[in-house]
Formats: C-alpha cells, sequence, structure tokens
C-alpha cells in the first residue's frame, strides 16, 4: 500500500514521477515555464490531497491524472487566453530516435491534434502507458482509449505524409 502522507512520501513521488510529469506538461502545454508551474501546482495538490494507494499503478495513474487536470486547468485560465506565448519548448530529457527535424515536424503533427487525441498519444508513446494505464488516468473505457490511439496515429500519417494504415499498435495490458 502507497501513502503520500508525508514529506518523505512526498519526495519519493518527485523523484519517481516528476521528470514524466515535467514532459507531459510540457508537451500539454507548449511552454516550458508553465510546465513548470503545473508540475509544482500538482505536487502541491497532490499533497493537499493525500491518498493512500493499494497498487504502484493506482498510484501512478493518479499521478498523472492530477498533472492532466492542472495542465487543463492553465488552459483553460483567462490569462491563457489572453496571452500567446511563443516560446520554444525546453530540451526535456527524452529517448531522441529520430532525426531532429523530423522530430520537430512529428511534435508540431501531435501539437495540431485535438486535445482528446493528443493527450492518448502523448500518454502512450510520450509517457510509455498500456491502454488500461491510460484508461485508468482518462476515466475511459479501453476500448475508447484504444479508439483514440488508431485515429490519432491514421491522423498523424495523414498529416506527415503517410498512408492511413498503422501497423503500431497500442500496448494491450497482459
Amino acid at each position: 500500500m502507497a501513502d503520500v502522507r508525508t514529506p518523505e512520501d512526498m519526495e519519493r513521488l518527485m523523484d519517481r514521477y516528476g521528470d514524466r510529469m515535467l514532459r507531459l506538461c510540457c508537451m500539454y502545454l507548449n511552454d516550458e515555464h508553465m510546465a513548470q508551474d503545473a508540475v509544482q501546482d500538482s505536487f502541491l495538490k497532490i499533497y493537499r490531497n493525500a491518498q493512500t494507494f493499494e497498487t504502484p499503478e493506482a498510484e501512478k495513474s493518479w499521478v498523472m491524472r492530477v498533472a492532466i487536470n492542472t495542465c487543463k486547468d492553465y488552459l483553460r485560465s483567462a490569462w491563457k487566453r489572453r496571452v500567446n506565448l511563443m516560446e520554444q519548448l525546453p530540451e526535456v530529457p527524452a529517448q531522441e530516435t529520430m532525426p531532429r527535424d523530423e522530430a520537430e515536424e512529428l511534435y508540431q503533427a501531435v501539437q495540431a491534434l485535438k486535445p482528446k487525441y493528443r493527450e492518448v498519444i502523448l500518454l502512450h508513446y510520450y509517457q510509455g502507458l498500456r491502454v488500461g494505464e491510460i484508461a485508468a488516468i482518462l476515466r475511459a473505457p479501453q476500448s475508447t482509449v484504444s479508439i483514440r490511439l488508431r485515429r490519432a496515429r491514421q491522423m498523424l500519417n495523414r498529416m506527415l505524409g503517410g498512408s492511413d494504415q498503422s501497423e503500431d499498435y497500442p500496448r494491450e495490458d497482459p
């Protein structure tokens, strides 16, 4: 059973999820400083609403859900709607598996997706989560997550000049 009721537990959560949350928030908000603020706000919310979890997967789902909801709050804020920030994303630690130009083109295509498709792509490919984990985070059926992933991949293929057929299927839970 995991508990997040002490400062030591918060430190453990920050060590375990901090980088993942920052990457997710950067991709979600498209701004380094806002992403850092969102991660800090997320950890404050986690601390204020301490929970006990039966499994590490439940803890992970809850932590990532808090980060996503914080990002959504930031995007809905009146300040964000009035201000157009043109700041480039930071170099967030991640494995680089393709040339920089292709990675930038892919990033721009992902950012152009509707939010419901963008978030499943971010969680699946950038956070490495399985369909069941994404479903728990989004509080949606696994079938909905699978359909959104398939549609998002098809949209990305069209945007990037590929075919509509994708051979890369989402990782299902065992």
